[in-house]
């Protein structure tokens, strides 16, 4: 009788014996990339315009979409899925959440996930975050104001949702990051713990409702069980391989921030088990693991079928580039944020967009865009050693860098430094030509 570790390693090129051992059939790094690209939907343009339902489709396949408020250019969130639709309307993501499609959580950091993951975020959450950050704070937080926190989800319960802008700071201090009012760092805290969850946003700005009347309209059938631990952290490994499309050992556990890095001893069993493929990648030194849903694109990689054509400008919270040293290794580029870093230290820029070009990440680009005034400024780019400044390539960046001011409503792109120099005449002419 066949079975599926059969099927698998049959799709995937790899032999597999009566007793599900198997040998591994190496792929060079660039097929690990297309696969690693295919995964996450950025391996060529979509030949039709986006509908909703793509967008759902999209934090699916990434199972996480990180947020950050940070909106020199689309926040975030909005530009992953930008990288992966081309032109959307942002106020779909909105709509899913108030419809309780996604849900936000704690996972690799504030993330939005698909609602039938509910389940194994909320057992995270009682199981496996304490020693997060966001975890710590909420603990401090509840002891140094218990009566007030109570207080507040009292008046949550009687008198419906709530946004941080509904308080008044009682202390004459403004905002920021670090300048919290009382009752934001409580809605905080009770986010956290689960006690509250997002009904909605509006400006961006959290709505926070009771956990129980966000996830009725949910789950209007009822919220499904939550696994026991082993499931739940089993799950967690299974989903991070098959959105990272191939991946070491060592890069499993922080696409959710599940804790330690994994070892290739700890997935043995799933591999015999055909729910991981184990397969060698060329100059790794370490083994990659490959979902047996991608068993296919495994198998077209290796025929030279899988081809990359997408160029298109990535958020500095990207999946691709999150994992720095999964970055470094998949891509040869090390990459810094430097938005947190003190401006007389910035070596490219204050929000710097990786720039994917095909299957490689060849530049990175300081964008803003002045809304107002109907200008997408790049106010530097710089391409990576080794990348050849041609007119091929000037054109396709050229057309990534017009779709994403289109959609930003600001068509004037203005250029302003380029290293190489000569590329900056280059990239004028090529935008110049789509105008």
């Amino acid at each position: 009788m066949q079975t599926r570790a059969d099927d698998s390693a049959r799709l995937s090129g790899m032999s597999a014996s009566p007793h599900g051992v198997r040998s591994p059939s190496p792929i060079s790094a660039t097929q690990a990339r297309r696969l690693h690209l295919a995964a996450q939907g950025l391996l060529a343009r979509s030949r039709r315009r986006a509908g909703k339902s793509d967008v759902l489709a999209a934090i699916e396949r990434m199972c996480v979409l990180q947020i950050d408020s940070i909106h020199v250019v689309a926040r975030s969130p909005y530009l992953v899925l930008f990288s992966r639709l081309g032109a959307y309307d942002p106020r779909w993501l909105d709509a899913l959440l108030e419809e309780g499609r996604i849900f936000e959580c704690w996972a690799h950091e504030a993330c939005f996930a698909p609602i039938a993951a509910y389940p194994l975020h909320a057992r995270h959450a009682r199981e496996g975050r304490s020693g997060h950050w966001s975890m710590k704070s909420a603990e401090r937080t509840r002891a140094a104001h218990p009566d007030g926190m109570a207080a507040l989800l009292d008046r949550i319960r009687a008198s419906g949702a709530v946004k941080a802008s509904d308080f008044r700071r009682r202390d004459g201090r403004s905002g920021g990051w670090w300048g919290w009012k009382d009752e934001k760092r409580w809605l905080e805290a009770l986010f956290a713990h689960g006690e509250l969850m997002v009904a909605r946003r509006e400006n961006f700005q959290r709505v926070y409702d009771l956990r129980e009347r966000v996830l009725a309209r949910a789950f209007p059938g009822g919220v499904p069980p939550l696994p026991d631990g082993g499931t739940m952290r089993e799950a967690f490994v299974l989903d991070a391989v098959r959105a990272l499309g191939v991946t070491q050992a060592r890069w499993i556990s922080d696409y959710f921030r599940t804790g330690s890095r994994l070892r290739d001893g700890g997935l043995d069993g799933l591999v015999d088990a055909g729910r991981l493929l184990r397969v060698a990648v060329e100059g790794w030194g370490a083994p990659g693991y490959v979902h047996p849903d991608h068993a296919p694109h495994l198998a077209m990689a290796r025929a030279g079928r899988l081809r990359a054509t997408r160029t298109t400008l990535l958020s500095p919270f990207d999946p691709l580039v999150w994992d720095r040293a999964r970055a470094a290794a998949m891509f040869g580029f090390e990459y810094r944020i430097e938005c947190y870093v003190p401006a007389a230290k910035r070596r490219h820029g204050y929000y710097v967009l990786p720039v994917l070009h095909r299957d490689r990440i060849v530049g990175r680009l300081d964008a803003k865009a002045h809304r107002a005034d109907g200008i997408f400024e790049i106010k530097s780019l710089h391409l990576e050693d080794g990348v050849r400044p041609d007119a091929a390539l000037a054109g396709a960046l050229a057309r990534a860098m017009g779709e994403c001011a289109d959609w930003h409503g600001t068509p004037r792109v203005a250029i302003g430094r380029c290293a190489p120099r000569a590329f900056r005449a280059m990239l004028r002419d090529a935008l110049r030509s789509l105008r």
